[in-house]
């Protein structure tokens, strides 16, 4: 255990330590289960399972999960399983037809008025019920030279006012990748708002380092981050100060989850991350229906249950903290209200 040790103890005294971090992932379920004091001969992964979508997970997170407990929630979300080799009806590789909006290498143009832009094609995790564990990153990797062609197009499109950077993770790539892309959108005039998607910052907080700070506070955009955060558990002292060095920045934090089955389907589990989050300064936002992606079935929380829990949420807390329960439908202008 005292790698786990380590990862809580170690200051945060260098830009370097998340690139460390990151580059000394937990890929192997064997050391997973035996860091937290779990028999391997216990969990059967079948190698099917491991070549389509390997384990990794970053030692810091892993910090967080409880030892002896093969159900604790944030376990739940990396672990792999035998059941993610079941065919299921109803799910399919690309759920969300972004084939269908894809329209230059590293763009994904789904809704009127802001464009995805992948800005890595890898992530700190893979979380089990990813729904792009499928997705042709191969075709959406641009050199400098072909993120210039579709920089070229997005100046082309007046009606887009916001650039939102996905992935993967964009916070896995460089800060010298990031304050280049970043200062090329900021000179597109029609672009005001920059918002990024990450769960970075909650598995690795030393990621929120200077270099990060400063690329952040160098553009005129006004900048939004969502951060990916499912269980209270997730949020830890090295967390929260993350939070407070990003909103000192002037970044605005918001928060959205996934409703998964075993590990946030309780009213009790959703109202202490919703507190959890505000306490770190980051309020909720999004409560996502999971996407139907082959291989994720075994997370799915019904529509009618998730209802039930944005009701009994409601009781529970003030307006401002129930997250907005919603579905991804292709081809619909936004995301779909559930209630």
């Amino acid at each position: 255990m005292s790698s786990l040790v380590l990862a809580r103890r170690h200051p945060d005294d260098s830009a370097r330590r998340w690139q460390q971090e990151l580059s000394n992932l937990i890929t192997d379920p064997k050391e997973l289960l035996q860091l937290l004091g779990l028999n391997p001969d216990d969990v059967s992964i079948p190698a099917d399972v491991l070549r389509a979508f390997p384990l990794k997970v970053p030692r810091p997170f892993v910090a967080r999960m409880r030892p002896g407990d093969a159900r604790d929630p944030l376990l739940l979300q990396v672990l792999p399983s035998a059941q993610e080799s079941d065919d299921t009806p109803g799910y399919g590789f690309d759920p969300l037809a972004e084939a269908d909006f894809n329209p230059q290498p590293g763009i994904l143009h789904k809704y009127q008025g802001r464009v995805l832009v992948l800005a890595a094609p890898h992530c700190a995790v893979h979380c089990r019920y990813c729904f792009r564990r499928h997705f042709p990153y191969e075709d959406n990797v641009p050199g400098r030279q072909v993120w210039e062609q579709s920089l070229q197009w997005l100046a082309t499109q007046p009606q887009i006012n916001e650039v939102i950077y996905s992935g993967g993770d964009p916070l896995a790539a460089s800060d010298k990748h990031l304050a280049w892309l970043t200062n090329r959108i900021s000179e597109i005039p029609h672009i005001g708002r920059l918002r990024i998607h990450t769960r970075t910052p909650v598995l690795v907080p030393s990621r929120v380092d200077d270099k990060l700070i400063a690329w952040l506070g160098d553009s005129r955009l006004q900048t939004v981050m969502v951060i990916h955060c499912n269980h209270a558990n997730e949020i830890d002292a090295d967390v929260i100060a993350a939070m407070h060095r990003l909103r000192d920045a002037g970044v605005t934090l918001l928060n959205q989850s996934v409703l998964l089955k075993g590990v946030n389907d309780s009213a009790q589990a959703l109202a202490a991350l919703s507190e959890a989050l505000f306490a770190a300064g980051v309020l909720p936002y999004y409560l996502h229906a999971l996407d139907k992606v082959q291989g994720v079935a075994h997370f799915d929380v019904n529509e009618d249950r998730a209802r039930e829990l944005i009701m009994e949420l409601k009781q529970q807390l003030p307006g401002y903290l129930v997250p907005r329960l919603v579905r991804e439908i292709p081809g619909e202008a936004s995301k779909t209200g559930l209630l």
